[in-house]
């Protein structure tokens, strides 16, 4: 992600009714769902997701929850199912997902922040911050992150005010070497 890229808007919405709400505000708005992820996890109590499958380029799940999944990784670029010590089973759609797996892959899982910290601290989001995100997604929130130059990250959270977000956070400045 380039330095004009690595800014972010952070949504955090309290079920994934209100989240995809968002991403189709987002859309609405003329946004690139290629800048756009979404982290949350998909095991709530009575919406157990008892499975993925792959079709194409389109990811499947069934179960209740599973078809909120479908719809947006039909919608984003890129989309997976990870277990995060520490956090537990999460979905992910969007370029979030490379930067989880370079998070793996390179072992920069370090100071404390899991492999989600690794990542979203790849996209420029702040440590103080990394920490509150997980902390959100252990508490079952979903998490909405804009990538992208600063312009269009304006636009992002002029749209993004007008949906139901419980924080609404702008991150800006290049990604750390």
């Amino acid at each position: 992600m380039s330095g004009s890229d690595a800014n972010a808007v952070v949504g955090v919405y309290e079920t994934h009714e209100l989240a995809e709400s968002a991403v189709k505000e987002l859309q609405k708005a003329g946004f690139d769902m290629k800048k756009l992820s979404i982290v949350g996890r998909d095991y709530h109590t009575e919406e157990h997701v008892v499975g993925y499958y792959n079709t194409g380029d389109r990811m499947r799940a069934w179960g209740k929850i599973g078809a909120f999944w479908g719809g947006i990784w039909g919608l984003l670029f890129g989309a997976a199912v990870f277990v995060i010590p520490g956090v537990g089973p999460i979905a992910v759609a969007g370029p979030l997902v490379s930067a989880i797996v370079g998070a793996l892959e390179g072992a920069v899982v370090v100071g404390g922040v899991s492999a989600i910290g690794g990542a979203l601290a790849g996209v420029g989001i702040p440590k103080d911050s990394i920490i509150k995100y997980e902390t959100l997604l252990k508490a079952d929130k979903f998490i909405l992150i804009c990538h992208g130059t600063a312009d269009e990250m304006e636009r992002a959270r002029t749209t993004l005010s007008t949906t139901s977000a419980t924080e609404l956070n702008m991150h800006s400045g290049a990604v750390a070497a």
